[in-house]
């Protein structure tokens, strides 16, 4: 009983003493008739605990109440499984990188924090060369170049009236030119913004930073679609060619996704000039519908060639005690069988059964958890109480 609070225990027994209780009047002389009749032929009931033999009882009003669910089995299409381990990042042409427009001291704008969604054109910083050593670079910049349009201006009808040389002429506009080029106005603004929207993934800076001009200040991913890199440990290199799709789980999560479900395929098959540290990296890209976190490290199922006519079950239906794996069987109304079983691959979400169970038995596929308090409870099951 170690695997429940006392709370889903006492909620447990409140039900089945419910369910009793609803349906004692009614079976009331239906027992108390069956009970005369095996009396007078000298039936031994036997013991009236939770157990009837290997038979675990749980009624089925209890069943139902805490979603106890049974499906007949049908061997169907199963693929081979690789578990490995793996990382999900932002796909490259998602990503934009907003640098500092000159040199100086960062400001970064209000609100500005790691997962903010902004939009394009928001402004990240502003960048201050003022009270930094060598002075303002982009202000000098800016003299210089009101001072040769000054000079180009003064010089230009000199040069139509023949007054001036053409090679002063020249010396002016070459000079202009290169002062023109030197000055930058998003760079005397100061201001670093975002040419895309989407969310800061990265701060590379903070406020009171200096920053020379091209620094990266910080990184913002439109997140529409997330790549998943998958660790193949190069033992399993010869099995690259049939790895068609991936299941994942992020470490924060409990729940496997199904590139299907994500849109996601893979994005080609690696050559063994891309092992890295004695793994190979295997990519897809799926959509991101909020379920990912761009960074997140991931256990992933790589799924390959299928094999047919296997039989296979949902990861919930299993139950491990000791090392080993069981199932439970419905046999009857109220009543389950417990079956140990021995698995092959699992993918995430189904696993291989190669012996335990065979095609047509009713396995309890969700509550298992449920059929297994009613084994360990030791409660007297409805229906079954001779003391009227």
């Amino acid at each position: 009983m170690k695997y429940y609070s006392n709370i889903i225990i006492f909620s447990f027994l409140a039900v089945m003493i419910s369910c009793s209780q609803n349906n004692r009047n009614e079976h009331q002389d239906e027992h108390e008739h069956a009970d005369e009749k095996e009396l007078h032929e000298g039936h031994d009931k036997g013991e009236h605990g939770n157990h009837h033999g290997d038979e675990i009882e749980l009624s089925p009003c209890v069943a139902e109440r805490f979603g106890v669910k049974t499906d007949s089995i049908i061997p169907s299409d199963f693929s081979e499984v690789i578990n490995v381990s793996g990382q999900i990042v932002p796909a490259s042409g998602d990503i934009s990188t907003i640098s500092a427009t000159t040199s100086g001291i960062v400001t970064l704008a209000p609100g500005i924090n790691i997962g903010k969604r902004i939009g394009a054109g928001t402004t990240i910083a502003s960048i201050s060369s003022k009270g930094v050593s060598g002075g303002d670079a982009d202000n000098a910049a800016r003299i210089a170049r009101d001072a040769a349009r000054r000079e180009l201006d003064r010089i230009t009808p000199l040069y139509k009236d023949g007054i001036v040389s053409e090679k002063d002429y020249n010396m002016a506009r070459q000079t202009y030119d290169a002062a023109v080029a030197a000055y930058s106005a998003p760079a005397a603004s100061g201001v670093a913004s975002s040419r895309t929207g989407g969310v800061i993934t990265q701060l590379l800076a903070q406020s009171g930073q200096y920053v020379e001009t091209g620094a990266p200040i910080a990184v913002v991913s439109q997140n529409t679609r997330l790549t998943l890199r998958a660790d193949l440990p190069e033992k399993y290199y010869n099995i690259l060619p049939t790895i068609m799709s991936a299941n994942f789980k992020p470490t924060y999560s409990n729940r496997y996704i199904s590139m299907e479900e994500v849109g996601g395929r893979l994005m080609s098959t690696p050559s063994s000039s891309t092992t890295q540290g004695g793994y190979i990296p295997v990519y897809f890209t799926f959509e991101n519908n909020g379920q990912a976190v761009p960074g997140a490290f991931a256990e992933i199922s790589l799924i390959g060639s299928r094999r047919h006519d296997v039989i296979s079950l949902p990861v919930e239906s299993l139950i491990e005690q000791q090392g080993a794996f069981y199932v439970y069987v419905k046999v009857h109304d109220g009543a389950f069988e417990k079956r140990r079983v021995i698995i092959g691959d699992n993918d995430g979400r189904k696993v291989e059964i190669r012996s335990g169970v065979n095609k047509g038995d009713n396995v309890v596929v969700a509550g298992a958890q449920v059929v297994r308090m009613a084994e360990s409870s030791g409660a007297v099951p409805e229906g079954h109480s001779h003391n009227h």
